[in-house]
């Protein structure tokens, strides 16, 4: 840990934090992302922390940035009061990165801490400016590179229960956005409208979501009274943030009803409370819990394919056609006994693209290796859980074979 001192003035109120913020002796006072409202709550993070500090060695390329600009304006011989009055904005110019960056450009761990503090802590005062450019993104990512977005929410959500919440609200988001724009044909309006109300449909209880991503016990009574009702409490929670799309809100309230039935016959904001209900199925059995593994993924897309009379759902359906029986971020096992992740959809929903991480032998390839599961040599035989991979992946490597 490399900690250096920061001036309290150049926090600026009302914005995410471009890094995290530290006390002196290392301990975290504010996560990336988190938005400081008022002097107050600084002058409380420094009687904490002695100190307001930056990890250089976690903040990277924004604190860099922060650096720079002062020693730019010192080259400059720019007069004391201007440099006082430098601000950390260099988060701001990271996202502008960000929005124009390729799909393996996109720090996915980023917008993770970006969705847990804007959904963990929302206020009406600043929640459609971070809501917003979050969905943007996001819906930004799902038009221009789906099979990179799937892959890496579908991967990060095989591993993650310290912040599932906003992990699996991104996930179903984009799911829902990726069949709605593929399958459904629904107009941009309605695609953007779900994937809104997907990423803000447990905005209500995402603390007791990650809390209970981690919790061995059974629910008490006054956890399942809050997650059955979580619905209605996250409608009303969305109208006090600012809120006024009746479709948008229509949608959340519903998102948790088991309601089978003809899809057709539905009005556009149940059809929309459908969708996400069966994205939101088949997120949840994809992530880990403290009592259980991560379930494989064709038990997920089982489990959305058929509704609650063990009929086939269209909403469902529509969701394994979009993403393939063996979606972007799932591992898979070959003819050739070889271990594979998948890398995007193919020309049918049984032949993606994938690359190799370990041979026949279990050992790993050092080298991701590209297959043709079209190919009978190569044709998936089965699917592998992500528990069993022994093989540790970086985003980094996977997203530039996309």
């Amino acid at each position: 840990m490399n900690l250096v001192t920061i001036n309290v003035g150049s926090i600026q109120l009302g914005h995410p934090l471009p890094f995290a913020l530290r006390g002196a002796d290392g301990t975290l006072l504010a996560q990336k992302g988190f938005v400081v409202h008022t002097r107050d709550e600084l002058g409380a993070m420094l009687s904490r922390g002695r100190q307001l500090c930056v990890d250089v060695e976690e903040s990277g390329e924004s604190y860099r940035a922060y650096v720079a600009q002062l020693q730019r304006m010192l080259r400059q011989e720019t007069n004391l009061g201007e440099l006082a009055s430098v601000k950390l904005t260099a988060g701001a110019h990271a996202a502008s990165r960000e929005r124009d960056a390729p799909p393996y450009m996109v720090d996915w761990p980023a917008l993770q801490d970006r969705a847990t503090q804007l959904l963990r802590s929302p206020h009406a005062l600043d929640f459609p400016d971070r809501f917003q450019p979050l969905h943007a993104e996001l819906a930004r990512n799902c038009e221009q590179s789906p099979d990179a977005t799937l892959l890496a929410l579908i991967y990060l959500s095989a591993q993650e229960t310290r912040m599932y919440s906003g992990t699996h609200a991104m996930l179903v988001s984009c799911v829902c956005m990726v069949v709605a724009r593929e399958m459904l044909r629904w107009p941009a309006a309605q695609v953007q409208t779900v994937g809104q109300a997907a990423l803000s449909m447990n905005i209500a209880m995402t603390e007791l979501q990650d809390q209970l991503a981690q919790q061995a016990q059974p629910l008490t009574s006054t956890q399942i009274t809050a997650v059955e009702n979580h619905a209605a409490r996250s409608e009303a929670l969305l109208r006090e943030l600012g809120v006024h799309s009746e479709l948008w809100l229509e949608a959340v309230r519903h998102h948790h009803h088991r309601t089978p039935g003809a899809f057709g016959q539905k009005s556009p904001g149940l059809q929309m409370a459908r969708l996400i209900q069966r994205a939101d199925v088949f997120g949840a059995r994809l992530a880990p819990r403290a009592a259980r593994s991560p379930m494989p993924v064709t038990a997920a897309m089982q489990a959305s394919y058929y509704d609650e009379e063990q009929k086939v759902d269209e909403a469902g359906a529509a969701l394994v056609k979009a993403l393939g029986i063996y979606p972007p971020g799932a591992f898979v096992k070959l003819a050739s006994q070889e271990v594979a992740v998948v890398l995007r959809r193919g020309s049918t929903g049984t032949t993606p693209r994938v690359a190799v991480v370990t041979n026949r032998l279990g050992m790993p390839t050092g080298e991701l290796i590209p297959r043709d599961t079209a190919q009978p040599q190569w044709k998936i035989v089965g699917v592998v859980a992500h528990k069993d991979v022994r093989v540790k992946l970086s985003l980094n490597r996977l997203l530039p074979l996309v």
